[in-house]
């Protein structure tokens, strides 16, 4: 099980590391239902700012979510908010690194995290903070 609020402490950081595959993108458009060119169409991509597709943003994103229920808090932690901002494209066949750090201890059960992901050249390509409910204590 996931840790409690009384085992976590401020500073407490988790992460996970992925690399983004083709195969992934394609999921995540089947799933979300965005197939938006940008992340799915090679010539239509060619013509953008970035010369080629990229992931999708939420994709990196749902990363935290990763860290968040199997690390730090870890399983049975609840989800409740995110603050996001996209800073760099991701590209298929980047390696993401999401990671979330405890910078408070809120009433009512909740953290306070600090939430990034950066490539495998440590370019940062959002960043964020979340608010979460870690699983409680069973009496």
């Amino acid at each position: 099980m996931g840790k409690t609020i009384n085992e976590i402490k401020i500073g407490d950081k988790a992460s996970v590391t992925k690399t983004i595959s083709e195969t992934d993108v394609y999921l995540f458009a089947g799933i979300t239902g965005d197939f938006n060119p940008a992340h799915v169409n090679s010539e239509y991509a060619k013509a953008t700012p970035f010369n080629q597709r990229i992931a999708h943003g939420m994709l990196s994103a749902g990363l935290i979510s990763t860290v968040l229920g199997t690390k730090l808090p870890g399983p049975g932690t609840i989800y409740l908010e995110q603050q996001v901002s996209f800073l760099a494209p991701v590209f298929i066949g980047d390696t993401i690194t999401a990671e979330v750090e405890v910078i408070a201890k809120l009433e009512k059960n909740r953290l306070k995290l600090r939430t990034t992901c950066y490539n495998q050249n440590e370019k940062v390509v959002l960043h964020g903070e979340a608010i979460v409910m870690p699983r409680r204590e069973v009496v």
